[in-house]
């Protein structure tokens, strides 16, 4: 970890205000009200859970939360796996943007007990992905493989050989009903595919660069979904 602790808690903390104020902004500006309860319960249980979980690394992991800094698609070196990122990061958005504006025009509407059990589910995702970072210290936000790296097979990746994705892709799938939007779903169906390939393709780059991947995957038979893929 060649960056001082202070510096990465400092950037830490300053990406996890932005994201924040970013998430605010691309709910609150599309519905063009303040009146959207669905959007201001998201909001908190998403940023509230977002900074318990980095809370927690930045007291424990900075390791980790070194890892996680390196993101997005300038900070992975494959060419397909940039290209890859910046598809991922504009779905996100798409998936963030649409709810709200469904809101606006009243597109459609889910029944507030859907909303309330689809938060449920975004923590639940999310703490998928927390115990991921507690299992491996070696989780990046980018496909790489660090000094001293090995292989994990406890915990979540008993279950499934990338956990952090299912976690991920369980919080994105009730993202848009928890924000009252049925048709928001039709953005989380392109993230998925690419996150399968995402995945064939790290799983190439870790069979070829990391010790033990293939006797790993010998083990562990499912990839992200049991009894499925």
């Amino acid at each position: 970890m060649n960056k001082s602790s202070g510096s990465i808690t400092k950037q830490a903390v300053i990406g996890l205000i932005a994201l924040a104020v970013i998430m605010w902004l691309a709910l609150f500006l599309p519905s063009n009200t303040f009146s959207y309860w669905q959007g201001w319960l998201y909001w908190a249980v998403f940023t509230a859970s977002i900074s318990v979980i980095s809370a927690y690394f930045l007291k424990k992991d900075l390791t980790l939360i070194a890892n996680r800094l390196k993101a997005g698609p300038m900070a992975e070196k494959e060419k397909s796996q940039k290209v890859t990122q910046a598809f991922l990061a504009v779905f996100f958005i798409l998936l963030l943007l649409f709810p709200p504006l469904d809101f606006h025009f009243h597109w459609s509407n889910v029944p507030w007990l859907v909303v309330l059990v689809a938060d449920v589910f975004v923590v639940l995702g999310l703490a998928v992905v927390f115990l991921v970072f507690r299992e491996n210290s070696f989780t990046s936000a980018v496909i790489e493989v660090n000094t001293g790296q090995n292989i994990i097979s406890t915990g979540p990746y008993r279950v499934v050989r990338h956990p952090m994705y299912a976690g991920a892709l369980l919080m994105l799938f009730f993202t848009p009903l928890a924000l009252d939007s049925f048709f928001g779903l039709l953005f989380f169906f392109p993230m998925l595919l690419i996150i399968v390939f995402r995945i064939v393709e790290e799983e190439k780059f870790l069979t070829k660069n990391l010790s033990g991947y293939q006797e790993y995957t010998k083990k562990t038979h499912y990839r992200l979904i049991p009894f499925i893929w």
